[in-house]
């Protein structure tokens, strides 16, 4: 039973993170607000009309694009993810480094929620009760309790060189992430400001048929992007990023806590 379930919780494990992927960046959502990559500055000789506000002189085109280049300048940040999908709610909420390192959680539909770290060459991961249970669905009654009494509370250790984990990890490779975050065309309107996580905001808004797209781009300090939001369409949802450039808290679970399903899946 210990080999079998080892099986079945790493693909649980990786399927986990497979979906959590496709949550943060699966779709072309943020390519909506993104801006001509030539647009990096405003007018020749424009000026400030109006010096309390941001950005004087820029179009909503022009912003976007400062927020691109500068979100993806940044050597971390933290992403808060909440979608709304025909298989339920889904979230996530991690903190991302381009060194490769990350630290989060992450909810699939109503099943339960998952802890991930990767530090290095190594990932570990963690389920709630809820997500054990709802994985084993179907399984003896006997064996869904000594699964559960096997892995509650503890971390999956997994190396993240692993051919299947490789695809999923890339949650946590912040330069694969921003990558679809491109510089194209767009009909971006600036529609006021406003305040996000308590730093001011200038609001920027695209409609495409039934679905609407709101960019909000820090007015102070570096161009950041700071929320990103979608009404309407099949998975509407919103996107807050923070923590640029700060460290990420992905450091390796007590010795205690850790379960190598590898040494386990050989005994």
């Amino acid at each position: 039973m210990q080999a079998n379930a080892s099986a079945r919780h790493r693909r649980t494990a990786l399927t986990v993170l497979a979906v959590a992927v496709a949550v943060a960046f699966g779709g072309a959502a943020c390519g909506s607000l993104d801006a001509d990559p030539k647009s990096t500055k405003g007018p020749a000789g424009a000026t400030a009309e109006k010096p309390a506000e941001a950005f004087p002189g820029l179009s909503g085109p022009e912003i976007a694009n400062r927020a691109v280049t500068a979100t993806k300048a940044a050597t971390s940040l933290t992403l808060d993810v909440t979608l709304k999908t025909a298989d339920g709610p889904q979230k996530g909420y991690m903190a991302i480094s381009k060194k490769g390192d990350c630290a989060g959680t992450l909810s699939v539909g109503s099943d339960g929620t998952a802890e991930l770290i990767k530090t290095g060459g190594t990932a570990y991961l963690r389920f709630d009760e809820a997500l054990l249970r709802s994985q084993n669905k179907g399984a003896p009654a006997d064996e869904q309790e000594a699964v559960l009494e096997m892995m509650k509370g503890r971390w999956i250790k997994t190396a993240a060189s692993d051919a299947e984990a490789r695809d999923s990890l890339e949650l946590c490779d912040l330069n694969k992430l921003l990558a679809d975050v491109e510089a194209n065309d767009t009909a971006a309107r600036r529609v006021g400001e406003t305040t996000v996580g308590g730093r001011k905001a200038v609001k920027l808004t695209e409609s495409d048929g039934k679905e609407t797209y709101t960019m909000y781009v820090a007015a102070e300090g570096e161009p950041y992007l700071l929320k990103f939001e979608q009404v309407g369409g099949e998975e509407p949802g919103t996107m807050t990023f923070s923590g640029f450039d700060r460290p990420v808290p992905a450091k390796k679970p007590a010795a205690k806590d850790i379960l190598d399903l590898d040494k386990l899946g050989k005994q």
